[in-house]
């Protein structure tokens, strides 16, 4: 058997040598810089903690009121001064860092875990999931669990990104302001880690997790200047995480740097018999090795854009003039820093979403502008959603009666008022599969699924190509690397401004690279080398230290 790589995060090396901060801002400071600080004794545990509880009231319950974090851990603060003093070690590289985890992430603990669903308020785990396990081994403070779009955006047509019938609306902290008629952001906070994003950005921890399905992590990361990592289907464990689809589950880290991102991966990914597709997991022994300046020298990135077909350009052809200037600046950095940059369309992006993958769905949401029409949501999520959430009830959920996606329709409908905002017609058409995965249209799904984003979508472009990575604006590439179970990273590249047709603040768009399974060390050095060259991560305005 092989023995398990070693996880020093690349972080106690970093904090031991590198001189501490003057000030430490936590507005905008890495976890790098916080490690720093806490290993030279310019801050203990405690006093990180309660600052970071400062920040929290001050603008997640007060100020803009960003609703990032759906509930404080009673326990921090304890957890805190317990670690006080505690060096930062191969064993304990996150000593006295505070994180927040997803409301969709199971601790056994005093927290409630919810998924943001009012018909799981109180409801808690029979144990940790076991990243929250990772975490906690790993030394650091669990401050709370992230407000998310309920069930992960997966309960009704066109939910708003980051709003739950228990946590409310997640505001975006570079463009706080809501419709007054809906009470819907102008410009969405992403979803659905939306809480695990926005408190990130706006300093209210040092680095979040966050979960994915497909875009839940790379969406609010671009929307809010953030670094995050999509990993390999099977990198990280999912165990006592509340599911979507396991063909796509996954989660993540979302930190201020990719460096930091890199840390936390090094910490989630373990193999976990909880979790059997985790024992394929092929991973290096540090994320944080190599990642350098000159990472992108002779480095092949595709760009799925070729002006010669112009029909043929989903991900590229209908950016918006500011959105086009941000990727097409990024490219030039790229270029600049000796990449070769391949320009041509993928073979089957068209295909993503197409026959036999998804299913009619009637949208009855009654705030919504499409209300009437038919939604097509994907096969896969909805017949493994049934199978999947009712078998996190039944092992994981305690404290609830609720113990199927049967019930929660049931207590939908009967706290309709509350709990049915914006309807559950996702959750509807799940209720009628079989909960088996037997059913043949979903087995054909999935198998098209398969062979239109691997076989013939990521697989086919990379090896026409011979390509290292493929690039994508924002998280417009997040359905096929998804579909793929394969890796993306995200990293800020700019800031653009407006949203349904409305003036707003400047606010962020970040680009992806994406790859093939287990590359997220390839990923993660090309995304380094390109943030060092154009450090274009600023923090919210308007949110100071407190």
């Amino acid at each position: 058997m092989n023995k398990p790589p070693r996880r020093d995060a690349g972080i106690v090396a970093a904090a031991v040598s590198a001189e501490p901060p003057v000030t430490l801002k936590l507005d905008n400071a890495s976890m790098s810089d916080i490690a720093q600080a806490l290993a030279s004794g310019q801050i203990d545990a405690t006093a990180l903690t309660k600052t970071y509880l400062a920040r929290i009231e001050a603008y997640d319950r007060g100020g803009p009121a960003l609703n990032a974090v759906r509930v404080l851990n009673p326990d921090a603060l304890g957890i805190a001064g317990k670690l006080d003093g505690t060096k930062l070690s191969a064993k304990q590289p996150l000593a006295g860092i505070p994180v927040l985890v997803k409301d969709n992430i199971a601790t056994g603990d005093k927290q409630p875990t919810t998924a943001g669903s009012l018909a799981l308020e109180g409801a808690h785990a029979r144990d940790d999931a076991t990243i929250v396990k990772l975490l906690r081994d790993a030394g650091a403070v669990i401050l709370g669990k992230a407000n998310l779009t309920e069930f992960s955006n997966m309960l009704a047509v066109d939910m708003p990104a980051g709003y739950s019938s228990l946590g409310g609306q997640v505001k975006n902290p570079y463009a706080p302001t809501l419709m007054d008629d809906r009470g819907i952001p102008v410009v969405p906070p992403g979803g659905s880690s939306a809480g695990s994003a926005v408190a990130v950005a706006a300093g209210l921890c040092a680095a979040s997790v966050g979960t994915e399905t497909s875009g839940s992590l790379l969406y609010p990361a671009s929307q809010n200047g953030l670094v995050t990592v999509k990993p390999t289907v099977g990198l990280v464990s999912r165990a006592g995480i509340v599911p979507i689809a396991h063909s796509q589950d996954t989660a993540g880290p979302m930190t201020r740097t990719v460096r930091d991102a890199a840390i936390l991966l090094n910490v989630l990914a373990a193999r976990d018999p909880l979790d059997p597709v985790t024992e394929r997991q092929r991973r290096p022994a540090d994320y944080t090795a190599g990642l350098t300046r000159d990472a992108k020298k002779g480095a092949r990135i595709g760009v799925p854009s070729d002006p010669a077909d112009p029909l043929n350009d989903p991900y590229y052809g209908k950016l918006p003039p500011r959105s086009a200037k941000v990727l097409a600046d990024a490219i030039t950095v790229l270029e600049d820093l000796g990449a070769v940059i391949v320009r041509a369309n993928m073979p089957t992006p068209g295909w993503i979403g197409g026959p036999g993958t998804t299913m009619a769905v009637l949208n009855r949401n009654p705030l919504s502008r499409h209300k009437g029409t038919v939604a097509r949501p994907p096969v896969v999520f909805l017949y493994e959603l049934k199978r999947d959430l009712d078998l996190y009830l039944r092992d994981w959920a305690t404290n609830t009666e609720i113990r199927s996606i049967a019930d929660i329709v049931t207590f939908n409908v009967a706290h309709a008022e509350k709990a049915l905002r914006f309807g559950q017609d996702h959750f509807l058409a799940a209720n009628m599969t079989r909960g088996d995965l037997s059913e043949r249209e979903y087995k054909s799904a999935r198998a098209m699924d398969l062979l239109s984003a691997r076989t013939r979508g990521m697989d086919a472009y990379m090896n026409q190509h011979k390509l290292d990575a493929v690039l994508f604006p924002g998280s417009e590439g997040c359905g096929i690397a998804a579909k793929a179970g394969y890796p993306s990273v995200m990293v800020p590249a700019g800031f653009i401004s407006g949203a349904d047709g409305k003036d707003t603040p400047d606010y962020p768009l970040g680009i992806t690279f994406a790859g093939r399974a287990w590359s997220e060390h390839k990923l993660l050095r090309l995304a380094y080398a390109y943030e060092q060259a154009s450090n274009m991560r600023k923090p919210p305005p308007g949110l100071p230290g407190v």
